[in-house]
């Protein structure tokens, strides 16, 4: 599949995201529902770990801070695609956003999230960007089958 973060884009991924060499985020097409999958990791500022999704549906979710809304591909004749968005109930913020624009592409459109090791990791329509460890801006790239690698 192929993964878009913000204005950087990622060809033939395996729809893994490892942040600081652990995968935190995969993301799923399935062809029968036209539906997309998340399973992820959500860590605090300290790195602590607050919540586990596993393919849309939550192992667990501390004080149930996190709310997850996905819908899959619609069969009217407008076809809107696939989408799920992941918001912060405590803070407010979308911690991820994406849709299917196309059958094998996801893109990320926004995403404010903490890595396992509590630092701020942000996707916006410009940038992908852990504060004072790595910024990806425009970057294109054939992953071959792996897994997208940032920090």
């Amino acid at each position: 599949m192929d993964l878009s973060l913000g204005s950087n884009s990622f060809r033939n991924t395996n729809g893994v995201l490892a942040i600081h060499g652990k995968e935190q985020i995969v993301l799923e097409i399935v062809a029968e529902s036209d539906q997309l999958l998340l399973t992820m990791d959500l860590y605090n500022a300290s790195g602590r770990q607050v919540a586990h999704l596993r393919r849309n549906e939550w192992k667990f979710n501390l004080d149930d801070r996190f709310a997850l809304s996905a819908t899959a591909a619609s069969p009217s004749l407008y076809g809107g695609v696939p989408w799920l968005k992941l918001d912060d109930q405590e803070t407010g913020d979308t911690v991820l956003e994406a849709s299917v624009p196309d059958r094998d592409k996801v893109q990320i459109l926004q995403g404010k999230l903490y890595t396992h090791k509590g630092q701020l990791l942000e996707i916006t329509s410009h940038l992908c960007r852990i504060a004072g460890v790595v910024t990806m801006f425009g970057d294109t790239r054939d992953v071959r089958g792996g897994a997208i690698v940032i920090g």
